[in-house]
């Protein structure tokens, strides 16, 4: 265990010496903490064993990443992980993700149990997956479980390189591998008030201006306390709010979900947030459709764009087929979100080359253009 850095300095030399790819792991409070920093961090190397850092004792690891150096990192899904591992100052500048070597594989299962289960016959014990690892100190059989997390992680991605290779997969994985070093988050939501489980029973505009103020009114507090935000205020009490539209405070009191201690602490916050709501004037108010920048869902084509429509089934059709061809899930052969692009707006000219120059601008990768280019092309145009 390290926790400040009379014990960081040694082990960093220890990794600096020691041979082969670093394995490393990240624990985050998902559930109970409205950021998503890193509050330990698993790291091993042949050479200098395992090490369980706790990040909060520092401001940053960089003495661990210039230890490490260009040596090749390996995680397991890695894009859950390297935002947080970021903020503390670590940033690979090679990686082997052995989630997603699974899923080129096309593995039936690729969660790290499985893939241990079924490379290294051995059970991965998952019981503190969901814990908060934010608390302080950490119990003695969470250690252990985190370090589980890196103890197997080389040998794991030996197995899996091999089976890369027998495959002829290995150049596809280390282009997404590269492909995930300029990963810096997912893309920010516009309107991420619009996720708020069961806004569907919101009717009309003014009940949604009411779960948006209350949505950013408790987002702001999560923020400030540094809390998820449904400890602040579940998401079925932001819709009895907007159902209710409590005229004044004593009315908000009166509600159900005021019964409860956290949410009734910021009673004046959520009058506040309503009475903002129901004083918009109708123009401000939002709309019953989320606005998109994209093409529209799938499933209203056929009947408003049907030849948008067909386009698609012909270009999954495809796609389909390749996947097939090359034991591939369809959605690592070429991103289903690349694919409704260009059957909703296909290229002035069609040709094997336009849908290429497409496919390269929306992060397609060489070797997935070149499986897929000409059939997406050929699909574009038979009808």
């Amino acid at each position: 265990m390290i926790e400040d850095a009379s014990t960081l300095q040694p082990y960093c030399d220890a990794i600096a010496a020691g041979s082969g790819p670093v394995a490393l792991d990240a624990e985050r409070a998902s559930g109970y903490r409205y950021s998503q920093r890193a509050y330990l961090v698993q790291v091993r190397r042949e050479g200098a064993g395992t090490a369980l850092i706790d990040p909060i004792g520092f401001d940053g690891l960089a003495p661990l990443d210039a230890a490490i150096g260009d040596s090749e990192w390996i995680l397991h899904a890695a894009t859950q992980d390297l935002v947080c591992l970021a903020e503390i100052g670590l940033t690979p500048r090679r990686l082997f993700d052995t989630e997603l070597a699974g899923r080129l594989l096309n593995l039936p299962r690729v969660g790290l149990a499985s893939l241990v289960e079924h490379y290294l016959d051995h059970s991965l014990a998952k019981e503190h997956s969901a814990a908060d690892w934010s608390t302080r100190p950490l119990p003695e059989p969470w250690l252990v479980y985190a370090a589980l997390d890196v103890e197997v992680l080389i040998e794991l991605r030996d197995h899996i390189a091999a089976d890369l290779d027998e495959a002829g997969k290995r150049e596809w994985a280390e282009q997404d591998f590269e492909a995930l070093l300029s990963f810096d988050g997912p893309p920010t939501r516009h309107e991420p008030w619009r996720r708020t489980s069961g806004i569907h029973q919101a009717r009309g505009r003014r009940a949604l201006a009411i779960v948006r103020e209350v949505w950013e009114a408790r987002d702001a507090i999560a923020a400030e306390r540094d809390v998820t935000p449904g400890r602040i205020l579940p998401d079925p009490s932001i819709l009895e709010m907007a159902r209710t539209a409590p005229a004044s405070q004593a009315q908000l009191k009166e509600m159900k979900v005021m019964r409860n201690r956290g949410p009734r602490r910021f009673a004046s916050q959520w009058h506040e947030a309503i009475q903002r709501a129901l004083a918009l004037p109708d123009t401000d108010l939002p709309t019953t459709s989320p606005r998109r920048d994209g093409p529209p869902p799938p499933r209203a084509w056929p009947e408003k764009f049907p030849e948008a429509a067909k386009r698609l089934g012909r270009c999954r059709e495809a796609i389909t087929a390749l996947a097939d061809e090359h034991d591939l899930p369809t959605e690592n052969l070429l991103s289903p979100q690349l694919v409704r692009g260009l059957a909703w707006e296909p290229p002035d000219d069609i040709s094997a080359g336009s849908v290429s120059d497409v496919m390269t601008a929306g992060g397609a990768r060489p070797w997935q253009v070149d499986l897929t280019a000409a059939a997406v092309a050929d699909a574009l145009l038979s009808g």
